[in-house]
């Protein structure tokens, strides 16, 4: 019986928590909606580039900083951090060279 109890109990949280992501989402608050659509996304994998089996580079973009991170079996290193800028602005050229 008393673990009829306890079930019971779950099931009342369990229903309360429903409710209050429901009763949030009608009100649009944040917390129901994530992120959001609208949002910018401060954490972006630009690419990946396998050396190994077990090592790889990583060049992340992180708000307006580009980091270039080693992955080892060891662990991971931040090799290079610049502005994300000089990363678009490589892209951009290289792009418009293959045009012509």
């Amino acid at each position: 019986m008393e673990w009829l109890r306890a079930l019971a109990s779950i099931a009342v949280v369990l229903g309360l928590a429903l409710a209050l992501r429901w009763w949030a989402s009608k009100l649009r608050l944040p917390v129901a909606r994530g992120r959001g659509r609208g949002a910018a996304r401060r954490l972006e994998a630009l690419d990946r580039l396998a050396l190994t089996a077990q090592h790889t580079l990583h060049l992340v973009r992180v708000g307006d900083r580009a980091l270039l991170i080693g992955v080892h079996p060891a662990g991971c290193s931040l090799l290079e951090s610049l502005p994300a800028t000089s990363f678009a602005r490589a892209e951009a050229g290289k792009t418009s060279g293959e045009e012509s």
